[in-house]
């Protein structure tokens, strides 16, 4: 990767234009989820410090559900890139059946946990009674989301996966608008509706994703598309495409799966340190999705786009492309750097929060800042380019390892036995990415996941 490769890029606009439609759209639906969820922590945190902890926290549940739903989807979307690649529609709809089963059957344990024993989920968080009080109200409404949520995202996948990215993002903007109006309607008791607090922003999230589930749905089945399943069409899998699918996406749900129940580690860490640094990093975490946008939608777009030229036996392009990728990674990168480090100051304004807090946040986006060239990279790598080939055990041991021999150990050391402050602690965590960054190279330059796993 270097000044030809630039070169080469730039000449190549029908490629910078292919990935432009796909990741723009897809990192302005991120954007947007941002916003939205930095919307809710900004009215959230009227309420104090510990409804941001409480609330950050039972959030932490959906989180794991997410990566769980994601792992599912994105394995999913593996192989619907590279059907879509020989115009398979038929096995793209037995891909979304599968899914569509597995993202319900996964979201219902949550349900269960969060409406039945939500305060002994949240004790998994944190000692304090106050904070697992608040969290726990929250959580019995907004669990009720989880199926619903499964469902969404299996339909936004498959619409992804074949190039059509532009209707989630314009149903996105509409449930953003309706969370946002029913968040400050409930939470503070507008509109001559009760003040719930922090039951009101999960009543307004559930209100939410039931309209944007309605919505997906409607457009999927008002023309015709490869998402426009019949019941019959989703459920007609046999014994051999059940075999092809689990070897190619349970590692990738594995891999989600136990990288976000690491991660959720991480959390148990945080809440044992004080409702400062439950605030700090939750807060922190909201300004990073912001700067990730972009590469998030690069990252989706490398998927799309290597796997249906990998589906098309398309090779030696697909390999070609993901240099031109890393390349506008690279790219971005610089770019974000600098505009984390300008909007970090106005950002951290707009909350309510004590300066020790504030001063936190700053130094954790600092090493956010740091780390950013090994995460970007890390993300299109491990999430676009190694999983669009099939290469998902390699995909699945690298953040794997990063979390668990490195991320957790890190997280136990600096937070649990030498007490330092959060964003030292953030830092040592951290450390995970740079990792993933020096094995991840390795395995790209191997191009084991240059392969067409569809057949011809």
């Amino acid at each position: 990767m270097g000044l030809i490769n630039i070169k080469e890029l730039s000449r190549d606009k029908k490629f910078i234009k292919r990935v432009i439609t796909i990741a723009i759209p897809i990192a302005f639906q991120n954007l947007l989820n941002t916003i939205l969820n930095l919307a809710d922590n900004i009215m959230i945190g009227a309420l104090g410090e510990s409804a941001i902890a409480g609330v950050g926290l039972a959030n932490r549940v959906f989180f794991v559900l997410t990566l769980l739903l994601f792992g599912i989807v994105s394995g999913s979307s593996i192989l619907t890139a590279q059907y879509y690649g020989k115009r398979d529609i038929k096995n793209i709809r037995r891909v979304l059946g599968v899914s569509l089963f597995l993202g319900l059957l996964g979201s219902l344990i949550f349900l269960l946990g969060g409406l039945f024993i939500p305060k002994i989920v949240m004790r998994i968080f944190t000692p304090n009674e106050g904070t697992i009080e608040i969290g726990a109200s929250y959580l019995r409404i907004v669990a009720l989301s989880y199926p619903i949520t499964a469902v969404t995202n299996s339909y936004i996948a498959v619409l992804r996966a074949t190039n059509e990215v532009k209707a989630p993002v314009f149903i996105t903007i509409i449930s953003i608008f309706v969370n946002v109006i029913f968040n400050y309607t409930f939470i503070y008791g507008k509109f001559g509706a009760a003040a719930m607090g922090v039951r009101g922003a999960a009543l307004a999230t559930l209100i939410a994703r039931i309209v944007e589930a309605s919505l997906i749905l409607y457009v999927v089945y008002r023309k015709e598309c490869e998402a426009r399943a019949k019941i019959n069409e989703l459920v007609d899998v046999n014994k051999e495409f059940i075999k092809k699918y689990f070897i190619t996406v349970s590692p990738v749900i594995a891999n989600e799966f136990m990288w976000g129940l690491g991660v959720t580690i991480y959390s148990l860490v945080y809440g044992r340190m004080g409702d400062d640094a439950v605030a700090s990093i939750t807060i922190t975490q909201n300004v990073e999705q912001i700067c990730f946008v972009l590469l998030q939608g690069l990252s989706a777009a490398t998927g799309v786009i290597l796997g249906n030229e990998l589906g098309a036996n398309k090779l030696k392009k697909a390999e070609k492309h993901s240099e031109y990728i890393f390349t506008m990674q690279i790219i971005l990168v610089g770019i974000l750097a600098v505009f984390c480090l300008i909007i970090r100051k106005p950002l951290i304004n707009l909350f309510a929060v004590s300066e020790q807090v504030a001063y936190n946040i700053k130094n954790c986006l600092n090493v956010f800042v740091i780390y950013l060239p090994f995460r970007s990279f890390n993300l299109v790598n491990i999430v676009g380019v190694l999983r669009c080939g099939g290469d998902t055990k390699a995909a699945l041991f690298l953040d794997i390892s990063g979390v668990w021999l490195v991320g957790i150990p890190m997280a136990f050391l600096g937070g649990m036995l030498l007490n330092l402050p959060i964003y030292y602690v953030y830092a040592m965590i951290t450390f995970e990415e740079f990792y993933k960054f020096i094995l991840g190279r390795r395995r790209y330059n191997k191009k084991l996941w240059v392969r067409n796993i569809v057949g011809a």
